[in-house]
């Protein structure tokens, strides 16, 4: 593993992506951060060595670095699945490569639906906790040039960088939820009866993705900071009939919001 990503490292170093100070994994229609990225690099994924490729719509498949908050940063403008018929490695396999390339923060977004009766469709949930029902990427031989073989998931997203989140949103007037985050393999939406277990067992959002980037973040002892945009809801009596087409209207909605948020927290490292 350890040589696949040193040839997209090298790869990407030719191409001028060279010691960016934090990366960002962009989740369904949220790729418009990108557009306040300067000075900026942009590669196809179908260009780099290694990395599988979008098939998702509002997962443009570039990767692009420049200068955004005030620091060099590395964008996934769209991420990989599970339920797009990748192996969990090869879901992760980026983030391996961006912290190779010297990041020392991961930042993830993602559209989720909510399942804690409070949510409105609309709401920025910040990640503080996690339950994966994905296939877990550390699974297999172990390269321990990386990381560890038992990973601690304790602290999964970083408590300063939340911290610091709530204080930024605060000072912008951004309403802001803390919750857990749930991942299933998709690609279905969840029945009205998965819904419900899903809050039973103690999640606030449910989506298909994150979960596995940051255990693989995690291994490597890479700090996280994630959020969620509720762009549905699976509560009883406000569930509705929902589409890729609905989460990708309703996340661009609330992006510019994400955005300022996420602009002011990696100024802030």
């Amino acid at each position: 593993m350890l040589e696949k990503i040193n040839e997209t490292k090298e790869f990407l170093n030719a191409r001028g992506i060279i010691n960016p100070d934090a990366g960002i994994i962009l989740g369904t229609g949220l790729g418009g951060l990108t557009a306040k990225i300067e000075n900026r690099i942009e590669i196809d994924y179908k260009e780099i060595p290694n990395f599988p490729v979008s098939t998702v719509e509002g997962h443009e498949g570039k990767l692009i670095y420049g200068d955004f908050g005030r620091k060099k940063i590395v964008a996934m403008k769209g991420r990989f699945h599970y339920y797009e018929g990748y192996t969990p490695q090869q879901v992760a396999l980026p983030v391996r490569v961006l912290k190779y390339l010297g990041i020392k923060c991961l930042f993830l977004s993602n559209a989720a639906g909510g399942v804690n009766p409070t949510f409105q469709i609309g709401d920025i949930m910040i990640i503080t906790d996690h339950i994966s029902l994905l296939p877990n990427p550390l699974v297999g031989p172990n390269d321990d040039r990386i990381g560890s073989r038992f990973t601690d998931m304790g602290e999964a997203y970083d408590k300063y960088l939340i911290k610091k989140a709530i204080f930024i949103a605060q000072e912008h007037k951004i309403w802001v939820h803390r919750g857990v985050y749930l991942s299933t393999s998709g690609p279905t939406f969840e029945t009205p009866s998965e819904y419900k277990y899903f809050r039973i067992i103690g999640a606030d959002a449910v989506g298909m993705s994150t979960t596995q980037e940051v255990i693989v973040a995690r291994h490597m002892n890479l700090p996280c900071f994630a959020v969620s945009i509720i762009t549905d809801l699976g509560v009883e009596g406000k569930i509705t009939y929902t589409t890729h087409q609905s989460v990708l209207d309703e996340a661009s909605k609330t992006e510019e919001r994400m955005t300022l948020l996420m602009t002011d927290l990696i100024a802030s490292l």
